[in-house]
């Protein structure tokens, strides 16, 4: 029981807003799209490709269920929709052996087609002492694989194997670099592009994982501001596993037990903000079982190439925090689409420019 304690107590110190974290007012929305809930979409075929030329007639959007009408519709080419990259080697979620072998990969993505990057990009690396990040973009490949050579990714302090506490301070670590990436880019106009490349952060739930109202309220507050502010601000997320075919489907699927949305936090799991759970609410990709890593991060930016941008007026929401699930289904058959699945009418939580990094004191 007491060990129970101390992993509550760790929690609850994990999962409680700061007021740094949080400010109890709505994210700014321009005047034009007050009334509007506006989507970038992508629709790609069974082989992965991206599909181009379909219409508004194409389209069927629901909320909640119910079908709404699409009051604005643009179909948009990589030039017309233009898109900023982000790549984040995770060297903290890898296994230690696995960190090399990405980093290769991305090395030859960059390298590809002479270094002449499609889309200004951008490196980051998080590490145990957190994210670091280039501060501007470019599309010279070979200069950001040179870069790439330049960040020491050394031993780790905190190895996949401590246990409990080893894993929340790396879900810790993993969930301040998100934000840090979010709180910066949702200032910057168009869309956003993370590729995350990682096996996948800790979880952290099953049956032996208890958590208070308090706890729940974190997470809760946590997955509104994410879910507003990366729609709002056109942050797309792909999860990009380089593990490869080896790793055990059984982890690669698990995330699924947490993608229907949180609707209240007396239903908030850690689990809600998991890596690939974030990747598809957002829109984008979960990419796993195979070892071309480049080649996931190839199909990744392929997306950009056919971006459809949608909006619909919602109902105002009877209460804050109000969730609502989106769909966006295609009338040809053999088409996905992928965009936000979901959004939060009157939410009251939001990311600070500076938040404080959430602190762990674990206590007997």
């Amino acid at each position: 029981m007491q060990v129970v304690h101390r992993f509550l107590a760790l929690l609850l110190a994990l999962t409680l807003p700061s007021a740094a974290l949080f400010s109890q007012t709505s994210p700014p929305v321009s005047p034009t799209a007050e009334n509007l809930i506006t989507l970038k979409v992508t629709v790609d075929a069974k082989d992965g490709k991206p599909v181009e030329g379909l219409s508004v007639a194409d389209f069927k959007v629901l909320d909640n269920k119910n079908p709404e009408p699409i009051v604005s519709f643009r179909a948009l080419t990589g030039q017309q929709a233009p898109t900023e990259v982000i790549v984040v080697l995770d060297a903290l979620n890898l296994p230690y052996g696995r960190v090399s072998y990405a980093r290769q990969q991305i090395e030859q993505f960059l390298s590809a087609n002479d270094g002449k990057l499609s889309h200004p990009t951008k490196l980051a690396v998080l590490q145990d002492n957190g994210l670091r990040i280039q501060p501007d973009f470019t599309t010279d490949g070979n200069a950001l694989r040179e870069s790439l050579d330049a960040y020491g990714v050394g031993l780790r302090s905190i190895p996949r194997s401590t246990g409990f506490y080893g894993a929340v301070e790396r879900y810790q670590i993993s969930l301040n670099g998100l934000h840090q990436i979010v709180a910066h880019e949702v200032k910057r106009p168009g869309r956003k592009l993370i590729l995350w490349v990682s096996a996948g952060w800790p979880l952290l739930s099953g049956p032996e994982v208890d958590l208070s109202t308090a706890q729940q309220s974190g997470l809760f507050g946590n997955v509104v501001a994410l879910s507003t502010e990366m729609r709002q601000g056109q942050i797309t997320l792909d999860a990009v596993n380089p593990i490869g075919a080896s790793e055990d489907v059984s982890q690669t699927i698990y995330y699924e037990n947490f993608l229907k949305g949180v609707r209240d936090a007396k239903r908030a799991e850690i689990g809600d903000l998991g890596l690939q759970v974030l990747a598809v609410q957002s829109g984008g990709l979960v990419l796993n079982g195979s070892n071309d890593v480049a080649g996931l991060l190839k199909r990744a930016v392929e997306q950009t190439e056919a971006i459809y941008e949608l909006s619909f007026a919602p109902a105002p929401g009877e209460h804050d925090n109000e969730y609502h699930q989106i769909q966006v289904q295609i009338a040809k058959p053999g088409f996905t689409a992928h965009t936000s699945s979901g959004y939060y009418a009157r939410p009251k939580y939001s990311l600070t420019e500076n938040q404080k990094p959430l602190n762990v004191v674990p206590t007997r």
